[in-house]
């Protein structure tokens, strides 16, 4: 990414309860260790490359305090690394929305949720290089 700040701005967050529908009932699913990641390719003009949404099940984590705080760290890490996945639809051309699901049972820290992220951004190198080779 140019050196432009590293923000999360209003427009990159998924708040539309009409895309987050489409998105459940019709996106598509992937798997990490930490995450499940549902996305799919934007069925709307956006005006960012990706929209974005979190999430933390109250049945793994009944106190509001745990859910946000991994939600915080969750939306830092996409934060700070977000340009390797920008630059890769930029390349390609395309806009998603997805939304990443925090899945385990126990509180992890930063480093291996910003870790995951990177890899879940490197998969989506593979993902959509295949998504254009099928095209």
């Amino acid at each position: 990414m140019n050196a432009a700040r590293e923000k999360f701005n209003k427009s990159e967050r998924l708040c539309s309860q009409k895309i987050l529908g489409l998105l459940f009932d019709e996106g598509r699913v992937f798997y990490s260790d930490l995450f499940k990641v549902v996305w799919d390719i934007s069925p709307v003009p956006l005006s960012f490359r990706a929209q974005i949404a979190f999430g933390v099940p109250k049945n793994k984590f009944r106190l509001a305090v745990t859910r946000n705080l991994l939600k915080r760290r969750m939306r830092e890490a996409y934060r700070k690394n977000k340009h390797i996945l920008y630059d890769l639809l930029e390349k390609e051309n395309i806009r998603i929305v997805l939304v990443i699901i925090y899945r385990k049972e126990v509180i992890s820290d930063y480093r291996n949720i910003e870790i995951e992220m990177r890899e879940i951004f490197d998969r989506f190198k593979i993902i959509i290089k295949e998504l254009n080779r099928k095209c």
